[in-house]
């Protein structure tokens, strides 16, 4: 397949992508995505964009469409996107906040409500609180804040391990994973912006803190995925290189708000990340091992969002030559994951041969493509 650098560059791939989410996403997401009947967002649609209302509600996908729609509205994007976010808001914490008397979220509910999953997991509060601090953003109420200081406390009080960082949940389980810990302090990033607290640029240190001690390999520039109860790292090493490149997007927001210099991890990190590439397509595979070999040909959708915001730091940075390969990866993004047919929806994977392996239009993706898409307008203008 050509690499579709030529059509990037021939065409303005950032308006392209805000068109299709301004105009095709968010109405997508906001109308089919949205259960009238029984309120909250559907968890997924069919490949011909129809709603599947009988799936599962994941208060991760609660959370990230809530950020969704609050972030379109704090863009200027979408009028009815604040409407949108505090009704999802409201229908979270109505359903899914303690519904068994207990603090903290459930992990997933039925179409109706009813608790199926009543486990508190640490992924699930990281998004809580980005909805909450892109909520809070748009007009700073009070009662939002006094949401996001209950939910910071069960955090604090329940899921905060001993040996550093945040267990899985509640109870705590192994392997642990470093995803809970970098959507964690995603979340820190995003409620020191709404709040301007510096409580939260101190809790981001932490996290800095626990990816240079733990989480990051500095001989092998390597970030691992799975670890013991006290982070040693689980053996073979697994290598998500999206991950690497969501890290290296992070890493510039926290030097954006403490001054903290990250070029190094950021560079390290992304030129990790590079060695997972498809040969034919130039996106990012779905796993390899620490020494760069490709042990997983499927991509999914979202490392492809990632390698896109890496690139865009970078180009915030002024890297030479960043803004060219950020676009690039747009226009991967745009060619392959999201064709005109599917209306607003996205191929969320493929094997290695270009077929798709997932049948339906998973809404959790929603969240990786729009920050990547407002992260380019935000910086690549």
């Amino acid at each position: 397949m050509a690499d579709p650098s030529a059509t990037a560059v021939a065409g303005d791939i950032v308006a392209e992508l805000k068109s299709f989410i301004v105009e095709r996403s968010l109405p997508l997401w906001s109308e089919e995505g949205w259960d009238g009947k029984t309120g909250g967002f559907v968890d997924r649609l069919d490949a011909d964009g129809r709603a599947d209302r009988l799936a599962p509600r994941r208060t991760m996908v609660q959370a990230r469409q809530i950020y969704c729609f609050a972030k379109a509205a704090q863009m200027g994007w979408y009028a009815d996107g604040k409407t949108i976010a505090l009704k999802g808001l409201d229908h979270l914490l109505c359903k899914a906040k303690a519904p068994d008397g207990q603090p903290g979220f459930v992990h997933k509910l039925d179409e109706d409500g009813t608790v199926l999953d009543p486990r508190r997991d640490t992924y699930d509060h990281a998004f809580v609180l980005l909805a909450l601090a892109t909520v809070y953003s748009l007009d700073r109420d009070a009662q939002v804040r006094s949401e996001i200081d209950a939910a910071l406390s069960f955090v604090d009080n329940r899921l905060r391990s001993p040996h550093g960082g945040f267990a899985e949940g509640f109870p705590a389980t192994l392997p642990r994973r470093q995803n809970p810990q970098m959507h964690l302090f995603e979340a820190m990033i995003a409620l020191f912006d709404a709040t301007h607290d510096f409580a939260f640029q101190q809790r981001a240190g932490e996290f800095f803190a626990l990816f240079m001690a733990n989480l990051y390999d500095k001989q092998q520039q390597a970030l691992g995925e799975y670890f013991e109860e006290d982070w040693s790292r689980i053996e073979p090493v697994v290598v998500e290189p999206g991950h690497q490149a969501e890290w290296a997007w992070l890493l510039k927001g926290f030097e954006r708000i403490t001054g903290c210099p990250t070029a190094r991890p950021r560079g390290e990190l992304l030129a990790s990340a590079l060695r997972y590439q498809d040969a034919t397509t130039g996106c990012l595979v779905d796993a390899g091992d620490a020494a760069g070999n490709i042990t997983q040909h499927s991509r999914r959708l979202w490392p492809q969002t990632e390698i896109a915001k890496a690139w865009i730091a970078q180009a915030e940075s002024g890297e030479e030559g960043a803004e060219d390969k950020a676009r690039k990866a747009l226009a991967r993004l745009e060619r392959d994951y999201l064709p005109p047919p599917l209306a607003g929806g996205w191929y969320d994977q493929f094997d290695r041969y270009g077929n798709s392996l997932v049948a339906t239009i998973p809404a959790s993706s929603f969240y990786h493509v729009l920050c990547a898409v407002t992260e380019a307008e935000q910086v690549l203008g």
